[in-house]
């Protein structure tokens, strides 16, 4: 049917399949997880942060890296569970454990290495890297859960 024979009711639902179509493929982006509250990161204009909040929700449908030293990652501070260690010094010959067919989010104490982390990511190819936002400190701080 052409858009003038449509009823209203017709009309209505072939919106709504096109909005739905929309909203998939917005949230999707081929399989890649989107975040509401990314941000452009303070010393790396090329970086994008995100907030430990969102990422609570989505941890599961990402590639965790923590890039601090091994004595961190066990530290008090712990680590997110489900996160890889590859020290941020070693990234460069670690970059292929890296996936580039999924979100990854790079972690480290604060937010400055995986800053840095993120950055050399985004210079080597990868397009769905994001930065976690104050690092394992405010997500201590948020009371999230950890592992040592």
């Amino acid at each position: 049917m052409t858009g003038s024979n449509m009823t209203s009711t017709e009309l209505e639902q072939n919106m709504n399949d096109q909005n739905k179509e929309m909203k998939k493929q917005d949230q999707n982006d081929l399989g890649f997880v989107q975040f509401e509250t990314k941000e452009q990161n303070l010393h790396y204009p090329n970086v994008m942060d995100i907030e430990p909040m969102e990422l609570v929700d989505k941890k599961d449908q990402v590639a965790l890296i923590d890039v601090r030293q091994p004595d961190e990652f066990t530290s008090d501070l712990g680590h997110i569970p489900g996160a890889k260690l590859i020290v941020l010094d070693t990234l460069p010959e670690h970059i292929q454990e890296i996936p580039k067919d999924k979100t990854v989010v790079f972690v480290c104490r604060s937010g400055g290495r995986s800053a840095r982390a993120t950055s050399f990511a985004l210079e080597n190819g990868f397009e769905h890297v994001y930065n976690l936002k104050g690092g394992m400190i405010l997500w201590n701080e948020l009371h999230f859960e950890t592992e040592v």
